[in-house]
């Protein structure tokens, strides 16, 4: 069906905007489709409000922007493997994704996207926060810019999702698969955006460890200066769900954090991820 009234406004935070005059379920045409990619590489993210999908209508609108990327380590919803469940209930003490990242920067081929739909949250708590890479990376100095063009950096997942990770272990049974945690990748540390054109930071304290040529020791001042540098308000939104939310991130483009901050109370969220494409440095 056209979406006529599709509207891309931005959030009035460091990163985002809203999406509105759209109905998932019903189906998008075309332009649609092509309107929320645009939005999705300008933006960063895109919220969605009101979305109540069934997992075959969540594929369906996942599979007009990329293949799907069917995850390895986290549990799959019932009935439907290409569906990963993002879990915490009440008697949990640790989240998933409750630290700054971006997904699936461990692989050669990273994740273009992922697609979070909210199904139950807690009555207070369990906001995501989201980071603009594209203003994290232009609001550094000319020097910093300057070195960071010639550096490429190594990501893994060994520390998070291995079967030795302290991760795994207090995930309680939501991830699995920890044998397949052997992957390293090498990418950039500033990339040129697939959609946009424009340089996006491309760093992120879950996977990466160090830059490539350095040591970790070597490495870590400078990460951890970019970390903190990325997270700074200016950069960030914080989004507050309800049943039927619908975030829509470019992993290429944006860090996410999910806080942990609803003890005793269950979150159950539905994530389809999307495939990527080897990732161009900003000055190749």
């Amino acid at each position: 069906m056209v979406e006529r009234n599709l509207t891309i406004s931005p959030t009035g935070g460091g990163v985002g905007a809203f999406v509105e005059g759209i109905d998932i379920a019903a189906g998008l045409d075309a332009p649609s489709v092509a309107a929320l990619r645009s939005g999705l590489g300008e933006y960063g993210v895109l919220f969605f409000r009101g979305q109540h999908l069934r997992p075959e209508q969540h594929i369906r609108f996942a599979e007009q922007f990329a293949d799907i990327n069917v995850n390895r380590f986290f549990k799959a919803v019932d009935g439907y493997a290409r569906v990963a469940e993002v879990r915490k209930e009440p008697d949990q003490s640790r989240n998933i994704g409750g630290a700054w990242h971006t997904d699936h920067t461990y692989d050669v081929k990273p994740a273009m996207g992922s697609i979070l739909l909210a199904k139950e949250v807690p009555e207070s708590g369990g906001d995501t926060l989201f980071a603009n890479m594209y203003s994290a990376y232009e609001s550094l100095s000319d020097g910093l810019q300057q070195t960071l063009a010639g550096l490429k950096a190594v990501h893994t997942s060994r520390h998070a999702f291995g079967a030795q990770a302290r991760y795994h272990r207090d995930m309680n049974g939501r991830l699995g698969n920890p044998q397949a945690a052997t992957q390293d990748a090498v990418h950039p540390v500033v990339i040129t955006h697939p959609i946009s054109g424009r340089k996006a930071l491309y760093v992120n304290q879950a996977f990466t460890v160090r830059f490539d040529g350095w040591t970790q020791e070597e490495s870590k001042p400078l990460l951890e200066m970019l970390y903190a540098h990325g997270a700074r308000p200016e950069h960030t939104y914080r989004f507050s769900w309800k049943p039927g939310s619908i975030a829509f991130w470019d992993n290429r483009a944006s860090w996410h954090y999910a806080l942990n901050d609803y003890h005793g109370q269950r979150r159950l969220m539905h994530r389809i991820t999307l495939e990527g494409e080897a990732l161009e440095g900003c000055c190749a």
